[in-house]
């Protein structure tokens, strides 16, 4: 059976064009930084950025570890929120690895954090306290509904860590979706913040990779750090292929993923039985929870709705994450909407 495939937005598959990018790809010895294809990815990604620098890295966990573990010593702390990625979902790893001590506070529904949080979550020079060393936003932030912080914000944070002598990273996974969602360039919505990771594996289509960009100094910390991560990889270019096609050709198209999700919304607000979460979708994410009339529990539905062709994410014993990607077309959504109607 062939399904459709709404989990996520890192199952997609590279494209026709990837793939044979990748089986002509000119490669080297990346470790001694020889590998062409890389240092292309690398210079175009942090052009787009409008950064210095980058840094090809395995994954998008690898990238905010080692742009923390780059900005940070041992016993800092950080700044992030309570349902951020880097807390909730990369194994700990800047506690493990790093030493760096995590302090959260709220995210607010549409992904923020509250400055006067912020404010009130920096340590005084005090020996008996950790210092305060970074602050971590996402964008778009995954668990609130795929939210795009807006520019006014992002530069509002960015000031207010410069008047702290903070540092400012992103966990950017998603950064082309917020990009698309506000209607400003990739460049100008990063502008604010010292480091940015952003992943080609998820809605870019790539196979494998994210790309870590900032100040060339800071990059050649992320890169010691990525040696000692094990991130360290030899003739990558075939992998780094992709992500070049990614941005050349998905980039400009991520617009179309967050229209399907809206087609995708609007037929489910139909149906009886679903809740959307309010203003959903944010981007390329529909999150929904079942009503109570309806008997079944999520697991349930996803494997009724799996039987008909369509796999998605459950999140809760009730709800669920819809995701759309390069490989959701107008009949893939159309199917999924009549599919959720004949088993609800």
């Amino acid at each position: 059976m062939n399904f459709i495939d709404l989990r996520s937005d890192t199952v997609t598959q590279p494209t026709p064009e990837m793939r044979e990018a990748m089986a002509k790809a000119t490669v080297g010895d990346d470790v001694y930084g020889e590998d062409p294809s890389v240092n292309a990815l690398q210079e175009m990604a942090a052009e787009m950025l409008g950064k210095e620098a980058g840094l090809f890295v395995p994954s998008g966990t690898m990238g905010n570890l080692a742009s923390i573990l780059a900005h940070c010593n041992r016993g800092d702390e950080i700044i992030l929120g309570d349902l951020a990625h880097t807390f909730l979902y990369e194994a700990g790893g800047i506690a493990a690895l790093g030493g760096i001590h995590p302090h959260t506070i709220p995210n607010q529904p549409n992904g923020t954090l509250d400055p006067d949080d912020i404010q009130a979550a920096i340590r005084s020079d005090d020996a008996h306290l950790p210092i305060t060393k970074l602050i971590t936003l996402e964008n778009t932030h995954n668990r609130c509904g795929g939210a795009a912080l807006t520019l006014e914000y992002s530069q509002f944070i960015g000031e207010l860590a410069r008047e702290q002598g903070l540092i400012l990273h992103l966990d950017g996974a998603r950064i082309f979706n917020a990009a698309a969602v506000l209607d400003v360039s990739p460049a100008e919505l990063v502008a604010p913040v010292d480091s940015v990771t952003f992943c080609l594996s998820k809605g870019l289509c790539a196979p494998v990779g994210s790309v870590i960009c900032g100040e060339a100094e800071f990059i050649r910390k992320a890169h010691r750090m990525r040696k000692q991560l094990g991130g360290g990889m030899r003739q990558a270019g075939i992998l780094a292929a992709a992500g070049i096609v990614a941005l050349e050709t998905i980039v400009p198209r991520m617009a179309e993923d967050h229209h399907r999700a809206q087609a995708l919304a609007s037929g489910l607000t139909a149906l009886s039985g679903v809740i959307l979460d309010p203003g959903t979708p944010q981007s390329n994410m529909v999150y929904l929870t079942l009503a109570e009339e309806i008997i079944w529990d999520a697991p349930e539905v996803a494997q009724r709705l799996k039987e008909k062709g369509i796999l998605v994410g459950v999140v809760g014993d009730r709800r669920f994450r819809l995701v759309t990607h390069y490989w959701i077309d107008d009949v893939a959504v159309s199917q999924a909407v009549a599919a959720f109607q004949d088993v609800l």
